[in-house]
């Protein structure tokens, strides 16, 4: 594959990962969305079909990898880096390129955030917090922690994705993508709870960049003091598997 090849087939497929996911966070969470309050099980699925439409679409120009963290997972195990600087870049322009078509698509609700006459803080008519839907926000704030589950959930990203290679048949028959698409889904129901499974750098960074700089009302901040943990935990995790699969398989 060419870099002008991986670029293009990881920016489109992240975009379109991006475009799912932060379309389902702010589908469930936007007022004035028809599927407002429809829970976790709606947003874990909603990314895991953004996987799966991203990377079928992407596998033919790159192998549709969408992620920094599967990146230096497969680097780590094979030794070969000459071309991870272009799935990284891709990765990180398709990820902008996606939060911005998600804000595109809910730009109404966006504009409708705001505080309704007579409201006050405690009441449900105020403005709904905008962040979360671009990028993940810790339930309980503990950097230790938060770094902990976010290298875990990757290692239970990646190491699989690894593995899934050595199962004959997966990938000529065209269902290895599938397959990680579920495991992204299991993955959100499971491990997803205390900080939002971000298990994807540039996932949480792209997006996180686009909520700095849109004009959205009532946005809030975009919690830059946090985003190191989303981006550090997943690249560690990645790199923990690409060890843990070359020294066991």
């Amino acid at each position: 594959m060419s870099n002008g090849d991986i670029f293009v087939g990881e920016t489109i497929g992240t975009a379109i990962l991006i475009l799912f996911g932060a379309g389902v966070c702010a589908a469930v969470t936007l007022r004035y969305s028809k599927a407002r309050a429809s829970g976790w099980v709606v947003i874990a699925f909603g990314w895991g079909f953004g996987v799966l439409a991203g990377a079928y679409t992407a596998a033919p120009l790159s192998g549709g990898q969408l992620n920094p963290a599967v990146t230096i997972g497969i680097a780590v195990d094979t030794g070969k880096w000459d071309k991870v600087w272009v799935y990284l870049l891709g990765q990180i322009v398709g990820a902008v390129l996606g939060a911005v078509l998600a804000y595109l698509v809910y730009f109404a609700q966006f504009q409708a955030n705001v505080r309704e006459k007579g409201a006050t803080e405690d009441t449900a008519d105020g403005p709904t917090p905008t962040l979360g839907i671009f990028s993940t926000i810790p339930e309980i704030r503990n950097p230790v922690a938060n770094l902990v589950t976010e290298v875990i959930a990757t290692v239970a990203l990646v190491l699989p994705i690894l593995a899934f290679g050595l199962v004959g048949g997966l990938g000529e028959s065209g269902t290895l993508v599938l397959i990680v698409s579920l495991l992204v889904v299991g993955i959100g129901l499971s491990l997803g709870g205390p900080t939002g499974y971000a298990i994807n750098p540039a996932r949480d960074l792209g997006p996180r960049v686009v909520h700095t700089f849109l004009p959205i009302p009532n946005k809030g901040t975009s919690d830059w003091g946090y985003a190191w943990i989303p981006v550090v935990g997943p690249l560690v995790g990645g790199a923990l598997a690409g060890l843990i699969y070359n020294a066991a398989f």
